[in-house]
């Protein structure tokens, strides 16, 4: 696989993967400001899943779970320049604002789509990846500076999201996991979003499962991928990947395993 990745600063990069597809399930630590030039992302939600094209501009706020798919399309490479807004630097930057602390935090990814003054400010910093030595970081800071301003005059209530600084609370651990058991991330990762510690994270599931956190996932993503390809009539290939899998040959080896036929033989069978 071909990805190359440029950076002005570790808070703005250009992104481009060159091959067929890549997958990857990540939350982030920074709210991601991303603008796409070309090609086209599946970003999997619990509760959504949705597409960006070319000239889609768009935020995921930090400690979200989501799978993401980068594709190539039409003959062009998957291309964005992404803006990492650090809680960092957004504290700095509500120092001095007055907001209302109470509002609401929003769990979605916000969409910005082919608005003028945001994709003229991501559009501005392309001349300056063919730049040699190192970018200034003042100018780097003015960019996003400038991003997090645009965000705020075309959005009136982003302010819930990027002023919201908050860390992760303990949460009902079953219902957490019954939601989001198809993503691939760390025990670390599952404990610190649930609020909860390796060792309290491990401890809490055995008490409510009767099961370790990995024989569990792997069961859940078995029956859903059961599920889609009886219920939803929809291909191995298709769903492998979106139900938590990262190969397809492990994926068919352990499905077999289960149900005592491959998928692509249930497939035939059911039709």
């Amino acid at each position: 696989m071909e990805h190359i990745s440029k950076y002005l600063t570790m808070d703005i990069k250009l992104s481009c993967y060159e091959d067929k597809l890549f997958k990857s399930d990540l939350i982030f630590e920074d709210h991601m400001l991303i603008w796409f030039i070309s090609g086209e992302t599946k970003i999997i939600q619990a509760d959504t899943t949705s597409i960006f094209k070319t000239g889609d501009i768009f935020l995921i706020p930090r400690n979200q779970l989501a799978t993401i798919i980068n594709c190539p399309k039409n003959g062009l490479p998957h291309k964005t320049v992404v803006m990492h807004l650090s809680v960092e630097r957004l504290k700095k930057f509500y120092q001095k604002i007055d907001i209302n602390s109470n509002l609401p935090f929003e769990n979605k990814i916000y969409h910005f789509n082919n608005h003028p003054l945001l994709e003229s400010c991501m559009a501005s910093v392309i001349p300056y990846f063919d730049l040699e030595g190192d970018f200034p970081e003042d100018l780097a800071s003015l960019k996003i500076t400038e991003a997090i301003s645009i965000l705020r005059t075309i959005d009136k209530n982003i302010d819930r999201v990027l002023a919201n600084f908050d860390q992760p609370g303990k949460i009902d651990l079953i219902r957490f996991m019954e939601r989001n058991f198809m993503f691939n991330m760390p025990m670390e990762k599952l404990g610190y979003l649930t609020g909860r510690s390796l060792s309290t994270f491990n401890r809490d599931f055995k008490k409510h499962f009767n099961t370790t956190p990995q024989k569990w996932l792997t069961e859940k993503r078995l029956e859903l991928a059961h599920y889609y390809l009886i219920q939803k009539k929809k291909k191995p290939t298709e769903i492998y990947l979106e139900v938590g899998f990262e190969d397809l040959s492990h994926f068919s080896f352990v499905f077999k395993k289960k149900y005592g036929v491959s998928p692509n033989q249930l497939v035939c069978l059911e039709n």
